[in-house]
């Protein structure tokens, strides 16, 4: 499946894609945006306006079944992920869904199973893994700066939001979980981009705070396939903000934020070097970049697929207790 010129359509048009992601269709090469679908018609018909798009839809198959739109970015909440998912793959067209990939690992089984049977590619949204500060750290480990990698620790904490109890994010029926699912997921999936598969999790979740239904407090201890070990701790009720991760091996470590903009950190005998990056302005755009390459044939590299999207949602559910793998 190879295209001159992507042409893109999105289903739910709402916050993540005003800077994060939506104009990134229009600013990476061979690609643009033609068409939007939100439930809500005027706001399809206003982010269509806003952003110089030139179809909206307020119905989801009406823009898939559009012959103007090549592939379909699916940026809803989790509960709908494998619905749309499968609707574009039984259309024929290259599918981009928002992260975490599905409500849990089975439903991810059927959209690579679905998208496979149609013979379309499937992408899912972890942007980071083709930002230069991660692609970064993994140059790093691969050109040995560290030597052996024997274990990786996270940490990361944030005060309690206000009024969340009535978003999406903490209500499991629609995301998956709690915030661990929506944050967590995307340090998971950089540490499978960095260090491979991790393959056995053993952890404990609490809600300490009462605030909403989903657990805020998620602990636990896991195991690459490489025999790496990890330990991770997200606190989503404490008194302060900090994100931290730190991969320790045996001639140094690289210490790491997953959402900062901080340098990365290399540290060793020899001392320490910091490598600083910009964060693009549509971070999701290094990413998109990448499918539109693989789809028009220029090349072969998109980081970012359902099955590795599917790993994360099987490391999670294994965290929380909803998975048991077979």
């Amino acid at each position: 499946m190879k295209f001159e010129n992507v042409r893109w359509g999105i289903i739910g048009c709402g916050d993540v894609t005003e800077v994060k992601s939506g104009p990134a269709f229009q600013k990476s090469k061979n690609s643009e945006l033609v068409a939007v679908m939100r439930r809500n018609g005027q706001l399809a018909r206003e982010y269509a306006e806003r952003h110089g798009v030139p179809k909206w839809y307020d119905d989801a198959d009406a823009l898939i079944n559009d012959a103007d739109v090549d592939a379909v970015y699916i940026a809803t909440p989790p509960s709908s992920h494998k619905e749309y998912t499968i609707k574009v793959a039984k259309a024929g067209k290259p599918i981009y869904v928002e992260k975490p990939m599905a409500l849990h690992t089975e439903e991810c089984n059927e959209m690579i199973a679905a998208s496979k049977e149609a013979g379309v590619p499937l992408y899912v949204a972890y942007y980071r893994r083709a930002l230069p500060r991660f692609k970064k750290i993994k140059e790093l480990l691969d050109n040995d700066a560290i030597g052996n990698v024997c274990f990786v620790s996270t940490t990361q904490y944030q005060k309690a939001l206000e009024n969340v109890k009535d978003s999406w994010r903490v209500q499991p029926e629609i995301s998956g979980g709690g915030l661990f699912v929506d944050v967590g997921s995307h340090t998971l999936d950089i540490l499978d981009f960095l260090l491979g598969p991790i393959k056995e999790v053993e952890g404990f979740t609490s809600n300490q705070a009462g605030n909403y239904q989903a657990e805020d407090i998620v602990t636990g201890a896991y195991l690459f396939e490489s025999g790496i070990h990890g330990m991770g701790n997200w606190c989503f009720t404490a008194y302060d903000n900090v994100d931290r991760n730190e991969i320790i091996g045996s001639k140094g470590k690289i210490t790491f934020s997953t959402f900062g903009n901080e340098p990365v950190v290399l540290t060793t005998m020899d001392g320490t070097n910091e490598f600083a990056f910009d964060m693009p302005k549509h971070v999701h755009q290094p990413l998109v970049e990448t499918i539109v390459a693989e789809l028009t044939g220029k090349s072969d590299e998109c980081p970012s697929i359902g099955v590795s999207g599917g790993r994360t949602n099987l490391v999670m559910g294994q965290f929380l207790g909803d998975v048991v793998e077979e």
